[in-house]
């Protein structure tokens, strides 16, 4: 308190932060970057552990020997749906009930705002099947959903797993009547838009518009739910998808309860289809680690749900999906090994007593084996972030000097900016963030009919043309050139607003999406810390719009298919930026990802705030 209270301290103090802030800021750009990088080295991290007790998994013991019944399930489920040319509703009723199962259907419908040409839908009409085992030992509070999206050729052999499973939780082995939750069999079409219409229907809400039949049957509150992807009759490994809608992740206990279910019987599980290894303290090891964790990042940063698990944990349902996969070919597993590891996970869910809370929600994952929490990787958020407090801190006390360059009765007030000219191309700035949400889908029918494109690339094409005209903003907010003195003043002050304002907005978003949140900030930031109109204004500019939004969306897509090993060309890269543009504005529209009104209403108007400090008159 002495050193801010003295004037002569204080001044050094001030002195000596403004003449080493670049310095401080580059430090602490590679200090963050660095600490996130080092989040992948195992030694560095905490190896996983189940904290639920009731979720060991040597208490159970597996019987499951209904393999060849899947497949028999499978092959009728195909055939039937190849005849019908469409989901066999019919069949599955017929199947379920046969099994005795309390069976029901459920119809739904919606039209999408606009075509989505990569699935070929716009007027979506299904229905869903689904069964209700009752508990035997319990009434019908609590239940476990199993899950699959089905349709003529997908998912078959998860449809005859779900029915051998039924069929064999349904007869159960004598002396081992242990249900105490119901358990829902639940057959969905259309993928994720079957699974939000039964979701709303469930939990008798709407909230994305969806028009469904009334719910003929209700289990217990949904516990927990497991969603399974097959498409083939080999399984040679298991991935876990858990990137869920706006970046959720359900509770680590049950990525861990399948894992360990999965060591059990010998069965291969992956994350991020990448193979265990276990020399993660080697090089080799820790680059597939950091691969693993970026894949991760850029699927959660991205906030849209890599399964229909990604559905129930918006209520709070904690869900993932597992996915089938015909790739490793020196492994296999039958059928029954397969039975067994669900039977066994749904056994161990039977046993919970309460809901999963005791495990983290919030974590990164660069193997199976080991987990980064939220106290390990926010520091590396916190570096980056410093580094706009010191900028703002630089431009407070630059502010505070101010030295009239006119005579020397002018009073200081002359040289700063009025209220207007800062405020202009504030409100201007977030205008086009109200545009680029509305006018692509308000005009996509009057650009249908003025051009020969389609509706979805209207959609597309008149986005990205909005997004591109705010790079003429600046002529557009500043109308007359400003003395010198005031011209300093006011992009000093717009620059202070403008990275205050955005370490708000990425503190808020870190908070709920910690992936989004960093990769934001990885590139805006030092575009942020060094927008300024001079000395190099046309240097500033090329690397203001290298660090765009637009811009770090094509890089994100380039270097996921690079960590993928499915490597794209530019050519292919543009082609995918615009599909993740249509596919951004359906899933807000269709299952509230927030990721794009966050882009479109805060982050592209404060990238503009930055474009007008650099061009500022």
């Amino acid at each position: 308190m002495g050193l801010l209270s003295d004037p002569n301290r204080r001044q050094v103090l001030t002195n000596l932060l403004t003449r080493m802030n670049t310095p401080l800021c580059f430090m602490c750009y590679i200090a963050g970057v660095s600490w996130f990088m080092g989040l992948a080295f195992e030694p560095f991290i905490l190896q996983t552990y189940t904290s639920e007790n009731a979720m060991g998994s040597t208490m159970v013991d597996e019987n499951f020997v209904y393999g060849d019944r899947a497949l028999s399930y499978a092959r009728e489920f195909s055939a039937h749906g190849k005849k019908a040319g469409e989901m066999p509703v019919e069949w599955l009723v017929k199947t379920m009930s046969g099994l005795g199962l309390e069976t029901h259907t459920q119809t739904f419908s919606r039209t999408l705002p606009f075509p989505d040409e990569m699935r070929e839908r716009y007027m979506v009409k299904g229905t869903n099947v689904y069964g209700i085992l009752r508990a035997s030992r319990a009434a019908s509070t609590e239940s476990i959903v199993l899950s699959t999206p089905v349709g003529i050729r997908q998912n078959s052999q998860a449809a005859g797993l779900l029915l051998a499973l039924a069929s064999y939780f349904r007869v159960s082995v004598p002396g081992q009547i242990h249900w105490a939750k119901d358990i829902v069999f639940l057959f969905n079409e259309h993928d994720m838009i079957g699974m939000e219409a039964w979701l709303e229907a469930y939990h008798d809400v709407n909230v994305t518009d969806i028009n469904s039949s009334v719910m003929e049957g209700r289990a217990g509150a949904i516990q927990a739910a497991v969603t399974i992807e097959i498409s083939s009759d080999v399984i040679t490994s298991f991935d876990i998808s858990i990137e869920g809608l706006n970046g959720q992740l359900p509770n680590l206990d049950l990525v861990n309860l399948f894992a360990s279910f999965c060591q059990k019987n010998g069965v291969l599980c992956t994350i991020q289809g990448k193979l265990p290894r276990l020399d993660g303290e080697t090089l080799d090891g820790y680059i597939h680690s950091l691969h693993t964790m970026l894949l991760m990042v850029l699927k959660q940063g991205s906030g849209k749900s890599q399964g229909d698990h990604g559905l129930f944990l918006r209520y709070h349902i904690e869900a993932v999906t597992i996915r089938g996969i015909n790739s490793f070919h020196q492994y296999k597993f039958d059928m029954v090994t397969v039975g067994k590891v669900f039977e066994g996970v749904v056994r161990k869910l039977n046993n919970l007593l309460e809901k999963l809370h005791q495990s983290y929600f919030f974590y990164l994952l660069p193997s199976l084996s080991r987990f980064v929490s939220i106290g390990y990787y926010m520091p590396a958020f916190g570096f980056l972030i410093l580094i706009l407090l010191l900028r703002a801190l630089d431009l407070w006390i630059r502010l505070s000097k101010v030295e009239p360059a006119c005579a020397q009765d002018c009073a200081a007030e002359n040289v700063r900016p009025s209220f207007l000219s800062i405020m202009t191309p504030i409100f201007i700035c977030h205008v086009m963030g109200l545009a680029l949400y509305y006018v692509p889908l308000l005009c996509q029918g009057t650009a249908t009919e003025h051009f020969p494109i389609s509706e979805t690339e209207a959609v597309v094409l008149t986005s990205i043309a909005i997004y591109v005209a705010g790079l003429a903003l600046p002529h557009s907010t500043q109308s007359a050139s400003l003395p010198a003195e005031q011209a300093v003043q006011g992009w000093m002050t717009l620059k202070l607003i403008a990275i205050l304002y955005l370490a708000l907005l990425l503190g808020c978003i870190t908070l709920i999406n910690f992936s989004l949140g960093f990769i934001l900030a990885v590139t805006l930031i030092p575009a942020a810390a060094l927008a300024q109109p001079e000395p190099h204004r046309m240097l500033n500019a090329l690397f203001l719009i290298l660090m765009s939004p637009g811009t770090t969306l094509l890089m994100c897509i380039y270097l996921y298919h690079e960590l993928a090993e499915y490597p794209v060309t530019l050519l292919e890269c543009w082609q995918l930026l615009l599909q993740a543009v249509a596919e951004s504005i359906l899933d807000h529209h269709l299952y509230g990802c927030i990721v794009y009104p966050i882009i479109v209403f805060f982050i592209y108007p404060s990238w503009l705030l930055l474009w007008n400090v650099v061009f500022w008159n």
